[in-house]
């Protein structure tokens, strides 16, 4: 079963993929210059998914570079969902 889920939009419409908690989910989004990677998994230890955002090369091409990290829908991050 699906615990992950992608979309994206271009010129041949939308596609999906989905991913379960053991495969977790990579998604690229690219151009000449460089790569956006998103990465979501499930920690197994905390019991919370998280995800990781990377600027990365791509054919060779661009920096790779940590942007973000964290877990989905931390309460830490939102004291108001507490």
């Amino acid at each position: 079963m699906s615990h992950f889920y992608g979309t994206l939009q271009g010129n041949r419409g939308e596609a999906t993929r989905c991913g379960t908690k053991n495969s977790g989910l990579v998604t690229y989004a690219a151009s000449w210059s460089g790569a956006i990677r998103t990465h979501l998994w499930y920690d197994h230890q905390i019991k919370r998914d998280r995800y990781e955002v990377w600027e990365s090369p791509w054919k060779g091409i661009g920096n790779s570079r940590l942007i973000g990290e964290g877990i989905i829908n931390d309460p830490e991050d939102n004291p108001a969902d507490i």
